[in-house]
């Protein structure tokens, strides 16, 4: 049985490159909107949108650690609107060492 091939790199990179602009976008909407609900979802998605974006070996080193810093950030984001209690420093920490 023959599945689909993995796609070919230029695909991949137009992809990861629309991704990032549709979590700019989303981080523009993000601010201009107010309702808590659609905030939390948000914040959720651009987080996700981070990770997908670090693991893609199209984008340099430097690019993919700001990426895992940016969805560190939106996850707290996330969590702060979910009324989560903020992670300690400890927990930031440890967290920083796993996306290195």
């Amino acid at each position: 049985m023959t599945g689909t091939p993995p796609p070919d790199p230029p695909a991949l990179q137009q992809a990861s490159r629309a991704l990032w602009l549709a979590t700019l976008s989303l981080m523009a909407a993000f601010m201009q909107t107010q309702a808590p609900a659609h905030r939390y979802l948000m914040a959720r998605r651009i987080a996700r949108n981070f990770e997908t974006l670090r693991q893609q070996d199209c984008f340099p080193d430097d690019c993919r650690r700001r990426f895992a810093r940016l969805g560190s950030r939106w996850q707290a984001q996330a969590d702060r609107l979910q009324g989560r209690p903020p992670a300690s420093a400890l927990q930031r920490l440890l967290q920083g060492l796993h996306l290195r």
